[in-house]
């Protein structure tokens, strides 16, 4: 698997660029920095290694096209040369994460942002940044679409995740509106696939890693919540897309594949062939009831919607977890 943009798109729009991904070592960054090496592209990767990891880039060091900057991008950083694309991808994302990192989070989201906006007020570079569905909150509207503003209580303990992005993106269309820098904004839905954390508290590497070891699934609520898992290819040619397109507003990128989070655990522990059982602990304070996104933006402006099945990608995930445990 993996995403390989169409040769003529390249040539005519991502091709020999230099590119900054903050966030460069985590899961999503990673994936960016190896597409934009594949094209022949000059990559930085920013990270701080709060949660990236930097064996998800070792294997770019090789590549003279590549460069790892530690740096905490909430921090000035002074770049020189010419920046084509910067993609903001730096940030907490996952539950177990931004609880036990509020701060940071909040400042990622808030200082990180305006730093990397800076850069591309400097050098005049297409700016995009890594949004996510969370800003929709608990949603009281069902699918979400982007017009929707949300159900966010904000000082909430999931409050830090979702504000400090909902900020990022207000920041992002500010210096849009008053500076003309050319933004885009990706929403980001549940995403799954290699090179995820096994203990970074989602449910896919969650489950996965416990169906590995036939330890109890756990499942908070009565596992009837809903989530929408797309697999990471899907995304990473999804945002290439939103990167070359015109489109300056947020673009939700998921895959509209709804199911509840029990039969989540169940699929899994059948490809598994576990003998986990699955037990119910308490729904952590504004856990969403439901999530799933309307792309009908993604359709119509982007030509984008996912190909790679949920069972397929949970496979190839699973794969990679086994030989990562062995």
């Amino acid at each position: 698997m993996g995403f390989i943009p169409h040769e003529n798109k390249v040539n005519n729009s991502m091709h020999k660029k230099n590119i900054i991904i903050t966030g460069g070592a985590g899961f999503i960054g990673s994936h960016l920095c190896e597409l934009f090496l594949k094209n022949d592209n000059r990559v930085i990767c920013i990270d701080n290694f709060i949660t990236g990891n930097v064996d998800n880039v070792a294997r770019l060091f090789k590549n003279k096209n590549f460069e790892l900057i530690e740096h905490d991008i909430t921090k000035y950083l002074d770049i020189t040369g010419r920046i084509d694309y910067i993609f903001h991808f730096a940030s907490p994302a996952s539950p177990v994460d931004y609880l036990e990192l509020p701060i940071q989070t909040l400042k990622v989201g808030a200082l990180g942002t305006h730093n990397a906006l800076g850069i591309a007020k400097r050098k005049n570079s297409v700016f995009l940044l890594a949004s996510t569905s969370e800003v929709y909150g608990d949603p009281l509207v069902h699918p979400q679409s982007e017009d929707y503003w949300g159900n966010v209580n904000p000082i909430g303990p999931r409050g830090v995740y979702d504000e400090a992005k909902r900020f990022a993106e207000a920041i992002t269309l500010a210096y849009h509106r008053t500076h003309g820098i050319d933004v885009k904004i990706v929403r980001i839905f549940n995403t799954f696939g290699p090179r995820m954390r096994k203990h970074d508290g989602r449910a896919v590497p969650a489950f996965i890693n416990q169906t590995l070891h036939n330890t109890p699934i756990t499942v908070f609520g009565d596992g009837k919540q809903t989530r929408s898992f797309g697999y990471i290819d899907d995304l990473i040619e999804g945002i290439f897309k939103l990167a070359c397109s015109q489109c300056n507003t947020p673009v939700n990128i998921g895959n509209p594949n709804e199911i509840k989070l029990l039969q989540l655990a169940q699929i899994i522990k059948d490809l598994t062939k576990s003998k986990s059982e699955i037990i119910f602990q308490e729904l952590p304070i504004d856990d969403p009831k439901v999530r799933q996104p309307d792309i009908s933006k993604a359709k119509r402006i982007l030509n984008w919607e996912p190909k790679v099945g949920l069972e397929e990608g949970l496979l190839l995930t699973i794969k990679w977890f086994r030989e990562k445990s062995n």
